[in-house]
């Protein structure tokens, strides 16, 4: 069975950070790109980043860029969002996401974990 599952998230501070990882199984880690997105109440799906497995080459969203950073330890199956200097409109729900079998970044996502709420107090 083919897994996303998302841990990290919390509530924090504005200016503090957090690191989100996103646990995958069920299927052959190399093979995809994984990426992060997010929703917040009231506004659209926000794509963030993505990283293609298979040469560690990554993907930004323009207004992403600064302060997030995505990594992945192949070993454990595993991807990372590292977010730093954290604001108020950060709050959101954040996926981890797959994109199609042996597809680079960026790339559309069809399978997503269930999310871990960010909330970034003021």
């Amino acid at each position: 069975e083919v897994q996303l599952v998302e841990s990290g998230g919390g509530l924090v501070q504005v200016g503090g950070s957090l690191r989100l990882s996103c646990a995958a199984s069920g299927f052959t880690f190399d093979d995809y790109a994984i990426g992060w997105f997010r929703r917040a109440p009231g506004k659209e799906h926000e794509d963030i980043s993505c990283i293609s497995i298979s040469d560690g080459s990554t993907y930004y969203t323009d207004s992403m860029k600064a302060r997030f950073t995505i990594s992945s330890d192949n070993a454990k199956n595993t991807v990372y969002l590292q977010m730093n200097s954290l604001k108020p409109e950060d709050t959101a729900v954040y996926y981890c996401a797959r994109g199609p079998y042996n597809t680079s970044c960026p790339t559309p996502y069809g399978f997503w974990g269930q999310g871990t709420q960010v909330t970034v107090s003021s």
